[in-house]
């Protein structure tokens, strides 16, 4: 029986197996549903820190703090109006209370019902991903804050 077999198990298994162990996994691409509650509690916290005029303009910044991904920050007042949008300028400042998907569902009138309870919630309906470019279902995490609501979503694979 030849050792040069037995060598090179000893030598190339250790190798492979700290390669395996040491080099970071590739990050996905999506962002998780546990990643979109820590993104809105952050934004939160920021913005009882900061105002919210500072952390609008962070929130409108797409490589700001609160954009990760295809995760990004909508902040909407209890009327329906858009104070923030992470995804698309063009939004900031409309009533999109009778926004409605493709379905036909009043997704902005729902969630804003929804803040009304004053408690965080999930809501899905579905949206265009700005980066597929594509309509797609969506579940929107939003927390309730003074008499604005703080969402972020991920786009359900």
């Amino acid at each position: 029986m030849s050792i040069l077999p037995v060598l090179r198990v000893r030598t190339l298994l250790p190798l492979v197996i700290y390669g395996a162990v040491a080099l970071p996994a590739t990050a996905d691409p999506f962002v998780t549903k546990a990643e979109a509650e820590a993104m809105v509690k952050k934004t939160v916290a920021y913005m009882k820190t900061n105002g919210r005029d500072k952390t609008y303009t962070e929130i409108n910044r797409k490589d700001g703090p609160f954009t990760d991904r295809d995760l990004y920050i909508t902040v909407y007042g209890t009327d329906g109006v858009v104070r923030a949008h992470g995804a698309n300028l063009k939004m900031l400042n409309r009533n999109l209370m009778d926004i409605k998907d493709v379905d036909g569902k009043e997704f902005v009138r729902e969630r804003i019902e929804l803040a009304k309870k004053n408690a965080p919630f999930w809501q899905e309906y579905k949206f265009t991903n700005p980066l597929s470019k594509k309509t797609e279902p969506k579940a929107m995490y939003c927390q309730p804050h003074e008499d604005v609501v703080v969402c972020g979503g991920v786009y359900i694979r």
